[in-house]
């Protein structure tokens, strides 16, 4: 049995689509662009991709930030790992080259969030760096946002929400990330959230990333 913390090192994100390049192509462009789209929303357009292992409470802290910039009349949008699942990468196994798939389709489409003007919120494990470096590539210098949820693999057991370590312990998925597959940490993520900070709830984690797109002025045009 596997799931979707399950990969392997040795793959390289230019080898995960079995579609040739075609070379008939051409890029269109229009008289709406980036720029027009950020004015009409009163804000810039970027990804701000959060990392972590399993349990670490990645969602609540996408969905805390999605909630507190709609509030603010901020246009944001959510896209989810296991969400996706049930329809853009439906098609995806969780064997090492169709996990990587998954995070280079899901970096693709928050890229044309963030075209559109739409502060983009991805939440994957995403444990591999050459991945969430290929992303990164894709956008603009500064668009790509990443925020690593340093929470300790003890808490995360401990929470333990979809049940999935308990299973990954007794031998019943095999290649969990954390358990017997590994969790690459970043480096030098723009924004770290740590477990047992003082400031640590999930609404205060959000809002810490809130005041960096402020400080940044992403959130106005």
């Amino acid at each position: 049995m596997s799931n979707g913390n399950a990969g392997k090192k040795g793959r390289h994100f230019g080898q995960l689509s079995t579609l040739a390049n075609s070379t008939n192509i051409l890029w269109h462009k229009c008289a709406v662009e980036k720029v027009d789209r950020q004015k009409l929303l009163d804000q810039k357009g970027c990804v701000i991709w959060i990392t972590g292992l399993s349990g670490s409470g990645k969602s609540t802290v996408a969905c805390a930030l999605n909630q507190i910039l709609h509030q603010r009349g901020k246009l944001s949008y959510v896209l989810d790992g296991d969400n996706l699942r049930h329809g853009l990468n439906k098609d995806l196994s969780f064997k090492a080259e169709d996990r990587a798939e998954n995070i280079r389709r899901v970096g693709e489409v928050a890229k044309l969030f963030a075209d559109a003007g739409v502060i983009c919120i991805a939440s994957l494990i995403s444990p591999f760096k050459i991945d969430r470096d290929a992303c990164r590539a894709l956008l603009p210098d500064g668009d790509f946002i990443e925020v690593f949820m340093n929470v300790p693999l003890q808490i995360c057991e401990e929470r333990d929400p979809k049940g999935l370590y308990k299973l990954a312990r007794a031998g019943k998925i095999k290649g969990f990330t954390g358990i017997d597959d590994p969790y690459e940490v970043p480096l030098n993520s723009e924004i770290v959230l740590k477990y047992g900070d003082p400031c640590s709830s999930p609404i205060e984690m959000a809002e810490k990333v809130v005041f960096y797109l402020e400080e940044k002025g992403y959130l106005q045009a």
